[in-house]
This record gives C-alpha cells, sequence and structure tokens, in this order.
C-alpha cells in the first residue's frame, strides 16, 4: 500500500514517540521530511536527527526533546494542508500559531520556513503544519 501523506505520518510519528515518552523515532526519509526535522531542530522542538542508509529507503531517526520534568516539547503538531485539500497563504496572510508562541511550517519557493522566515523573506506557500 502507498502512502497518501507523509507528512502527516512523520507527524503522527513524532507526536506518537513524544507521548510515550520515547527517546527517539525512526521514520521513513525522504527530502521533505528531512527539511521539517530541520525547523523542528532550528526551532528547538527536537534534540537531533541523523539519516540513516538503509535499503530499500534511508531511515530519517529522531532525537526526540524533553523538559527537565520530563514532559515533552512538542505539545501538539497538526497537519493542515492536506493532499485532498491545499491550504495556502500569501506572504501578507501567514499565520500565527498561539499567538506566537508556536510555529507555522511552510513549503515556498526559498523551501521549508518557518512561519517567521517567510514573513522576513516577504514569500508566502503552502501551510504544511502548526507546531506548539
Amino acid at each position: 500500500m502507498t502512502m497518501t501523506d507523509p507528512i502527516a505520518d512523520l507527524l503522527t510519528r513524532i507526536r506518537n514517540a513524544s507521548s510515550a515518552l520515547h527517546k527517539n523515532v525512526e521514520i521513513p526519509a525522504s527530502k521533505i521530511k528531512n527539511e521539517i526535522v530541520r525547523v523542528l531542530k532550528e526551532e528547538g522542538y527536537i534534540e537531533n536527527s541523523e539519516i540513516i542508509k538503509a535499503e530499500p529507503q534511508d531511515v530519517l531517526k529522531v532525537y526526540l526533546k524533553y523538559t527537565p520534568e520530563n514532559k515533552p516539547v512538542i505539545i501538539n503538531l497538526s497537519r493542515i494542508s492536506k493532499p485532498g485539500l491545499r491550504k495556502y497563504s500569501s506572504s501578507k496572510s501567514v499565520p500565527q500559531v498561539m499567538g506566537g508562541l508556536g510555529i507555522a511550517i511552510l513549503s515556498t519557493p526559498k523551501g521549508i520556513l518557518t512561519d517567521r522566515q517567510a514573513k522576513r523573506e516577504n514569500i508566502g506557500g503552502e501551510v504544511l503544519c502548526y507546531v506548539w
């Protein structure tokens, strides 16, 4: 069976692993997933990630981050633009998540960016997901 929404799969795996307090989670790798994980790391939502070479597909290993009280740093990940219903945003209407406490991850002509980076670059794009 082919996967119709690999980004939703990535978000679900991270959400499930962090709620189960796992140290890391392995996800089938792809360029877009790697970019989303890179943004999560830059924004401090995950500890680290690495790509493990494997056949037939490389594996993206994501190391999850927890507070000193052992609570997951990621409270929620929600998919916004779905394969059946794409959500786009112009540079002027880039969404703000939780009044700026969370981030929106967008797919733009300049690559995968956060809502703040997209506003700074003055570009819009497809709103992939919200993280807080």
